[in-house]
């Protein structure tokens, strides 16, 4: 039977994720990870049986704290709807505050092109992205069609690619509206 201490799991789950992000997926290892989340030798073994089941299990974690942003971004959002305002904080957050889980995203993405058990755990983050970012525009009244989602998802991926992995501390507001504004249709440069 595995290990049912959740705490540790997720301290480990953590700890892969602060090290995909430092030194990109092939400096993730289960000792790694211990020594990160500070726990003993061995820890990790007893709760993933192999480097791919600690990716996978990153991978999960990064899923469900995404889907936990998405939902307290959307609790957040008072007032009049703003499209350039509303992608400029995203990205601007994403990129700066949380820039550590995407470079996390991005490395698991691309190792998941090579391992299709991780590309299943990474499934359900683009279509929950797509699901909500359709649900948020409808209830905040943005006329934005539906079917326009997925090409604005991408718009703003690629984006959030190159801010992520531009220089720390080089990301400024002035430099994210500018690239809203040219993703957005109709929105003045």
């Amino acid at each position: 039977m595995p290990p049912t201490n959740p705490d540790r799991r997720r301290a480990l789950t953590d700890a892969a994720i602060g090290l995909l992000a430092s030194s990109g997926v092939h400096g993730l290892t289960h000792r790694t990870a211990e020594r990160a989340a500070g726990l003993p030798t061995g820890t990790a073994s007893n709760y993933f049986r192999n480097r791919e089941a600690l990716l996978v299990a990153a991978a999960e974690r990064v899923v469900e704290l995404h889907l936990a942003d998405m939902d307290a971004a959307a609790d957040r959002q008072t007032g009049e709807p703003d499209l350039v305002e509303l992608l400029t904080d995203s990205l601007l957050g994403a990129a700066t505050v949380l820039r550590e889980r995407y470079l996390a995203i991005f490395e698991l993405r691309l190792e998941a092109v090579r391992r299709p058990e991780l590309n299943r755990a990474l499934e359900g983050l683009q279509a929950a992205a797509t699901a909500f970012t359709a649900g948020h525009h409808a209830q905040l009244g943005l006329a934005i069609p539906p079917e326009r989602v997925p090409g604005l998802i991408a718009l703003y991926g690629g984006a959030l690619f190159t801010l992520v992995t531009a220089p720390a501390g080089t990301v400024t507001r002035e430099g994210v509206e500018t690239i809203v504004r040219a993703m957005v249709p109709g929105a003045p440069g």
